[in-house]
């Protein structure tokens, strides 16, 4: 996986401030500054103390035209799809504000989801020393390692609000399945397959020290699951070292021929529930846990429930996801300055700008835009894409599910 594929996915604290304050740059004194101040930063927002500059949203604008550059849209297309993705540009960023804010007050911590994220890149670009690292970030993101680490765990941290708060919530009638099932019967028409978790057991700088001491830790690791002393999702969870652990080591289905010989070997001469020995691989050693092994020929309903239940799940989400994001609003204290709009703005509540005289002049120095303005659009509402978690408490991340003609891909990063 290149490192730009990894960084394209993967993708906070803010001092108060005043809203388009005219904010002076600092080190003038009363005698040298010019009677006009200069504007360092336009603050446009106040989301429960935290701020929305101008220059975010320019930033997010640039991000958005690159995306519809890369689809080749130019010109007049280029420019009406942006303005048109921007008119709500305001609400996304309010979105993901109130999702980091809410995650933080239902104590959702994802430091050891990071944690592995890194270790696993770090493995992956084959930079043993942690500066050198840091720098490697910098250079590829244009962020620094720590501001870089701050937008991924806001994007975690949201994505688990969004999971606990509402798709568990949503629940799915047996009666719709069948009828899925009975009148779609040829989508579930497949080749053999296998589905899989993983367990990756990272080597570090591939040293015969890192190499034995990672490949005993596997060990160990494959005799627990095969003795049961704990759920092969708890240990890919804790100690996988793979994107995927984010996900209980949710890898996805394949048929034969779409893994590395080495794997297709062990994996589809074993039935459901087996746990592979350890397999060396580039990144590490890797264990993989048979979820299902299908036969080839007709899926049968109770195989592809899951499958269906997030397919009617989607268009019922998205809705509900706005719904639960309006709810956010109405309990925020939330400020917009005239001439910008929130595309989303909560019925009946009153989001007039302040009168901001009161507010202490440090609040409006350079250092506290710049304290806050690290924070990056990471476009993390997932209306209607992302998958239901499993019924299981705390809610854990969503379920992914096999599909029957196009196997899921083992995910990049996320």
């Amino acid at each position: 996986m290149s490192s730009r594929k990894f960084f394209a996915k993967a993708l906070a604290t803010a001092a108060p401030a005043i809203a388009g304050a005219l904010i002076f740059t600092q080190g003038s004194t009363a005698a040298d500054r010019s009677p006009t101040p200069v504007v360092v930063e336009e603050i446009v927002a106040k989301v429960n103390g935290q701020i929305i500059t101008r220059g975010e949203l320019d930033k997010q604008k640039l991000e958005v035209e690159a995306q519809f550059r890369q689809q080749g849209l130019i010109g007049k297309a280029l420019d009406d799809a942006t303005k048109g993705r921007m008119a709500d540009g305001l609400r996304d960023q309010i979105d993901q504000l109130l999702l980091v804010q809410k995650g933080k007050e239902l104590g959702v911590n994802v430091d050891a989801d990071i944690t592995r994220r890194m270790a696993q890149l770090q493995s992956e670009q084959k930079i043993a020393d942690p500066d050198k690292f840091h720098q490697f970030i910098q250079e590829q993101t244009g962020e620094t390692f720590e501001d870089f680490k701050q937008q991924m765990a806001d994007q975690m941290m949201t994505q688990r609000v969004i999971q606990e708060e509402v798709y568990r919530n949503i629940t799915i009638p047996k009666a719709d399945i069948d009828k899925y099932y009975n009148e779609h019967k040829s989508e579930f028409v497949r080749q053999e397959m296998v589905s899989l978790r993983e367990i990756l057991i990272s080597t570090g700088n591939g040293s015969p020290d890192a190499v034995a001491a990672a490949e005993k830790k596997a060990r160990g690791l494959v005799d627990r699951a095969r003795k049961g002393d704990a759920k092969f999702t708890d240990l890919a969870r804790q100690y996988s070292d793979a994107p995927t652990a984010a996900a209980d080591g949710e890898l996805g289905a394949f048929k034969k021929g779409e893994l590395a010989k080495e794997i297709d070997d062990v994996v589809f001469k074993n039935a459901k529930g087996y746990v592979t020995d350890p397999i060396r691989r580039p990144a590490g050693f890797e264990i993989y846990r048979i979820e299902e092994h299908y036969a080839a020929g007709q899926a049968s309903e109770d195989e592809v429930a899951d499958e269906i239940n997030s397919k009617l799940m989607e268009p019922k989400a998205g809705p509900k996801v706005r719904d639960y994001l309006t709810q956010l609003r109405q309990n925020a204290f939330l400020e917009i300055k005239p001439g910008y709009t929130d595309s989303a703005a909560a019925p009946g509540k009153d989001t007039t700008w302040q009168d901001a005289l009161a507010i202490k002049p440090e609040t409006t120095t350079k250092e506290a835009v710049a304290a806050h303005a690290h924070r990056k659009f990471l476009h993390v509402i997932p209306y209607g894409h992302v998958k239901p978690p499993k019924d299981e408490a705390p809610a854990p991340p969503p379920a992914v599910t096999p599909v029957p003609q196009t196997p899921v891909a083992v995910p990049d990063s996320k």
